[in-house]
C-alpha cells in the first residue's frame, strides 16, 4: 500500500484485498483457491464462511428437486449444496456480494442456480405458500449484534430461525440450520421444533459447526451425530440418542494398557459415558473424560495411545521414557496448566512422548506416559 502512488492506474486497494482473502482462503476453500478467475469477497465474508470440507460433509446430507439457501453469503455452502439438487436459490441482502457470488458460480459452471436479492424473509412473507415450495430449505444466520461482536444463541442471530420456524414450514417440510460451535446445545433442543438429526462436526479436533436437521411433524428424540472430519485421515462418525447416554453406567478404572482421548465432536455432543459402552472402554474417573482398556480398539473416535507409564508430576520418574527433553502435554481435571507443568518438568512442546496430567477416581494427581497408537 505504501508503493500505491508508483502505481496510479492500478487499484492497489482492491489488489491487496484479494491477495489478502485469497491467503485465507488457502487453507479452508483449497479448490476456489486454485481458480485464479475467481473474485473474492470482503475478508470478513471468507472467514466467515463455511470451509470446503465442511461444505462437501453437507452436501453429502441432503438432495432433492429445489434448494433455498436464505443465508446465500460468499456461496461456498451454496456451491456445493447445489450440486444435489436440480435448481438452487441463492438469497443474500447485500447487492455487491451478491454480484460477485453470480460472477463466480458463472466461472464454476454452475448456471442452475438462480438469485434474489433482498431479505429473505421479507421475500418468504410476500409469496403465496401453495406456489413456492423447496425441497429443503438451508439457513446460516448471522452470528454478528449490532454493535459487531459476537453471538451464539439461535434466537440472537439473523434471521431469527426459533422465531420463524413456523414461517419456514410453510415453504419446505425439510430444514437445514447451520449453528455456531459455540451455542448451547442443550438450549437449541428446547428451542427448535421437529429436530430429527443434530451433527456436531469436528475438523482435525476442533469443533467447526453444529447442524439441525427439522423435519417437519416429526416427533421423535432427535438422533444425535458426532463427525470427526481429517484432512489427512479417514471421516469417523458415532450417532447416538440422548436418553442412551443418560442411561450409560460408566466403568471406572486405572489406566490400562490403552488410553484414549476423545475427538472434541464427543464433548460438545455430550457423549462422556457412551464411549464405554459402545467401545467396552472404562473411565479413568467421572469428571476426567479418558478412557482405557486391555484391548486395542481401533473403531474410537479420537485418539489413541498405548501407555508405557503411570506416575506422579515427578521430573526424575518422566524423564525416562523423553527424548530429546521434548513431551507433549495434555491436562484433564488437573490443577495445574500445560505452562505450569512445562515449567515444572522443564520440557518443550513436541516429541513423541505424551503426557495426560490428570485426577484419577481416588482423587490422586497422576501423569499418564503414552506413545501414538501405530497403525
Amino acid at each position: 500500500m505504501l508503493q500505491a502512488r508508483r502505481y496510479p492506474h492500478l487499484p492497489i486497494a482492491k489488489l491487496v484485498q484479494q491477495i489478502q482473502a485469497r491467503q485465507k482462503a488457502q487453507h479452508k476453500l483449497p479448490d476456489w483457491y486454485a481458480n485464479a478467475n475467481l473474485i473474492f469477497p470482503a475478508n470478513l465474508s471468507v472467514e466467515q464462511c463455511s470451509s470446503q470440507v465442511t461444505a462437501q460433509f453437507k452436501a453429502s446430507l441432503i438432495q432433492g428437486e429445489s434448494l433455498a439457501d436464505l443465508t446465500g453469503g460468499m456461496g461456498v455452502d451454496t456451491a456445493y449444496l447445489a450440486q444435489g439438487f436440480q435448481k438452487a436459490f441463492h438469497f443474500e441482502q447485500n447487492q455487491e456480494l451478491q454480484e460477485i457470488v453470480a460472477y463466480n458460480f458463472e466461472q464454476l459452471g454452475l448456471k442452475h442456480i438462480a438469485f434474489v436479492g433482498g431479505n429473505s424473509v421479507e421475500w418468504l412473507n410476500a409469496q403465496a405458500v401453495a406456489q413456492t415450495h423447496f425441497s429443503w430449505i438451508y439457513l446460516d444466520p448471522h452470528r454478528r449484534d449490532e454493535a459487531g461482536g459476537k453471538v451464539f444463541a439461535l434466537s440472537d442471530c439473523e434471521p431469527d430461525v426459533v422465531k420463524y420456524q413456523d414461517l419456514l414450514f410453510q415453504f419446505s417440510e425439510n430444514i437445514l440450520i447451520k449453528a455456531s460451535p459455540m451455542l448451547d446445545l442443550d438450549q437449541s433442543i428446547r428451542e427448535l421444533k421437529c429436530i430429527k438429526q443434530i451433527w456436531v462436526i469436528s475438523v482435525d479436533n476442533e469443533v467447526k459447526e453444529v447442524l439441525f436437521h427439522l423435519k417437519s411433524n416429526h416427533s421423535e428424540a432427535p438422533v444425535i451425530t458426532c463427525v470427526a472430519l481429517y484432512k489427512n485421515q479417514d471421516t469417523q462418525t458415532l450417532s447416538f440418542y440422548k436418553e442412551e447416554e443418560a442411561q450409560t453406567a460408566p466403568s471406572i478404572g486405572q489406566p490400562a494398557r490403552y488410553l484414549y482421548e476423545p475427538n472434541v465432536a464427543l464433548l460438545k455432543a455430550g457423549a462422556f459415558k457412551l464411549p464405554c459402552s459402545r467401545y467396552g472402554l472404562q473411565k479413568i474417573a467421572p469428571h476426567s473424560h479418558l478412557y482405557t482398556s486391555a484391548v486395542f480398539q481401533p473403531d474410537f473416535i479420537g485418539r489413541s495411545f498405548e501407555v508405557l507409564a503411570v506416575c506422579k508430576l515427578d521430573k526424575k520418574a518422566i524423564a525416562p521414557f523423553i527424548s530429546n527433553n521434548q513431551a507433549n502435554i495434555t491436562i484433564r481435571n488437573f490443577p495445574l496448566t500445560v505452562k505450569q507443568i512445562r515449567e515444572k518438568l522443564k520440557i518443550q512442546e513436541g516429541g513423541n512422548t505424551y503426557l495426560f496430567a490428570t485426577t484419577d477416581a481416588q482423587g490422586q494427581k497422576i501423569v499418564i506416559v503414552c506413545q501414538k497408537v501405530t497403525s
